[in-house]
């Protein structure tokens, strides 16, 4: 470990991951994609626990990706990230796998609960081993009793929590980003983790990039401060399109989009969303209240008379997992608690519409989270 350096991240319940690298800025990037929403501080020989080991060595990447393909084309093959990946198991219940297209090889040994990942470029390597320090620690949540809500979270300053739930396009971020603004602490933007303790339905923050829309971005007022920012020469999340940087750099508020006619949005570290946004973070919170919004185009925000109760399909689980399927088998299988869903449901809540007028959308919202919890 003498040439290495070494970053250990823990959960506020305290499960904990190590990821050493020969390059700091692998170690630096986990340090500062997980230290604003989970603990993350250098760590020092020896090192125990789970360990994902990450380098810049193409010689070991092409070894790996070697030992996939001499099984033939006896390996399965998945989307992960976004970017295919093929993958095959050998002796003691490991995994190795590779994504050719990225320059990325892994090799999981269960037994000594060690990721290996190796590559060509300095960060995808540190991408990746975030990624996979991440769902080591996400399994280790899970077997503990957490599960995961497709929620965004903000809390006050005495640790309650407003979680916010509905289907894409609901309005979960905007809801999130309009109650940071006004001096609650963003908790998660899309993805939370909860656990029933002692009374109260305690909840961590899942650490992710967040994507913040072009409309929305601008009518925060926050467009030319970022586009300024990037002139600058300052980045954002690489996993940000390039379309969407010309478009900042250029001052065009129109949104680029996908030939599948999904918006390419804005992509930020989880520090930029306190440093560039002004989006003080929270490390966790206890629930105290639900929000149900719908986006209205072309209507007024309004408190909405209409039921609205969790179901299995707001839960993540090991079998519904679009972007991360479980190809190292970290995680249980676990569905949604019906005990949780009604725990949850049981708490103050209010469904609502949300226009297209950012004031009057901050306005109902912060009114309407007072009155929840008051």
């Amino acid at each position: 470990m003498t040439d290495r350096t070494a970053t250990r991240i823990a959960t506020a319940d305290g499960q904990a991951v190590t990821i050493t690298s020969r390059s700091a800025a692998v170690t630096d990037w986990a340090a500062r994609y997980f230290g604003s929403w989970w603990n993350a501080a250098p760590a020092e020989p020896p090192i125990s626990g789970s360990l994902v080991s990450a380098d810049i060595d193409p010689d070991a990447y092409e070894d790996m990706a070697a030992s996939v393909f001499s099984h033939g084309s006896d390996f399965d093959k998945t989307d992960y990230a976004g970017s295919p990946m093929l993958h095959t198991r050998h002796g003691g219940g490991g995994v190795i796998a590779v994504q050719t297209e990225e320059r990325l090889a892994y090799r999981w040994e269960p037994s000594f609960r060690r990721m290996r990942i190796a590559g060509e470029d300095e960060t995808g390597v540190a991408t990746a081993a975030a990624r996979l320090a991440r769902e080591i620690v996400r399994g280790m949540l899970l077997v503990e009793g957490w599960q995961i809500l497709h929620a965004s979270a903000v809390t006050r300053d005495d640790g309650a929590t407003l979680l916010t739930l509905g289907d894409k396009g609901a309005g979960k971020t905007t809801t999130a980003f309009l109650l940071a603004r006004a001096g609650w602490r963003l908790l998660a933007n899309d993805r939370v983790f909860v656990r029933p303790e002692q009374g109260h339905v305690r909840v961590l923050p899942w650490p992710s990039a967040a994507a913040c829309g072009f409309g929305l971005l601008d009518a925060l007022g926050l467009f030319e401060p970022v586009a300024d920012r990037l002139r600058a020469g300052e980045l954002m999340h690489p996993t940000q399109d390039q379309r969407v940087t010309g478009a900042l750099l250029a001052g065009r508020r129109e949104p680029p989009w996908r030939a599948n006619g999904k918006e390419m949005k804005p992509q930020f570290f989880p520090d930029q969303l306190d440093t560039w946004l002004g989006m003080t973070l929270a490390t966790e919170g206890r629930a105290a209240g639900l929000l149900f919004p719908q986006i209205t185009p072309g209507g007024e925000p309004r408190l909405l008379d209409e039921p609205r109760h969790l179901s299995e399909a707001d839960f993540f689980t090991a079998g519904t997992e679009d972007r991360y399927p479980d190809v190292f088998g970290l995680l249980p299988m676990t569905g949604g608690s019906t005990g949780l869903a009604n725990r949850l449901t049981a708490l103050p809540h209010q469904a609502l519409a949300l226009g297209h007028d950012t004031s009057a959308n901050a306005a109902l919202l912060e009114k309407t989270a007072d009155a929840l919890l008051d």
